[in-house]
């Protein structure tokens, strides 16, 4: 839609130029300029968030916060069964870590999303005892603040640094508020299966880094 729009717009102007040809040329070089400050951005934003999609997953973690996803009614979504498999090679890595999976359940969902990754987590060979429910959070900011409560009850300290698992495109924005928490987090990626989801959240989310970026908020 956007390119259609710069297509048109483009392509209208010479037409306003013929009866107003100071304002066409304003406007357009007016457009072009935003045009090309806003290709800027974006290009900037989208190379912070790739570099931030690569994570660190061989660095140890003694905790890692699992982020939910939607769960349907015949099982986990793409994305979230792509964070379980995730989830599941590093614990197999990293014997000693504790996951906390985290996430609620919404309206459409026939349970949390915390249980749900349980589940199959315990399914793929992951011992129960490794594997904390926190099953209260709505919000990337709720997953992050819940998971910190939910160590600090367990174990009597809240971590100064938690392995963040979350699909790789999401990583860059979940840093920031693991920021926000006053927590360092190492990014452990789970790579989104399908292509076109792939290239369609890596797009949508340079909206939703600046999204918080200038409005700030506590939301998915």
């Amino acid at each position: 839609l956007c390119l259609i729009a710069v297509i048109l717009f483009y392509t209208l102007m010479p037409m306003v130029g013929v009866k107003w040809p100071v304002l066409a040329k304003v406007t357009t070089r007016v457009f072009t300029v935003i045009l090309v400050i806003g290709l800027l951005v974006v290009g900037i934003t989208e190379a912070v968030i790739i570099k931030a999609s690569f994570g660190d997953p061989k660095v140890q973690a003694d905790y890692m916060v699992v982020l939910g996803a939607k769960v349907r009614n015949d099982g986990p979504s793409v994305s979230l069964m792509d964070r379980i498999h995730a989830a599941h090679a590093y614990m197999t890595e990293h014997p000693d870590v504790i996951a906390v999976v985290s996430g609620g359940k919404g309206a459409d969902e026939p349970m949390t999303e915390a249980q749900c990754m349980y589940d199959e987590l315990v399914k793929l060979g992951i011992d129960p005892a490794r594997i904390w429910k926190e099953e209260n959070a709505t919000s990337t900011w709720e997953n992050l603040n819940f998971s910190l409560d939910l160590i600090e009850e367990n174990t009597g300290f809240r971590p100064e640094k938690i392995g963040l698992l979350s699909s790789e495109y999401h990583l860059y924005r979940a840093s920031l508020f693991a920021d926000a928490c006053s927590v360092e987090s190492i990014g452990i990626p789970a790579k989104t299966s399908r292509l076109s989801q792939r290239i369609n959240h890596f797009m949508r989310e340079v909206a939703g880094v600046w999204h918080y970026l200038l409005l700030g908020g506590q939301y998915e």
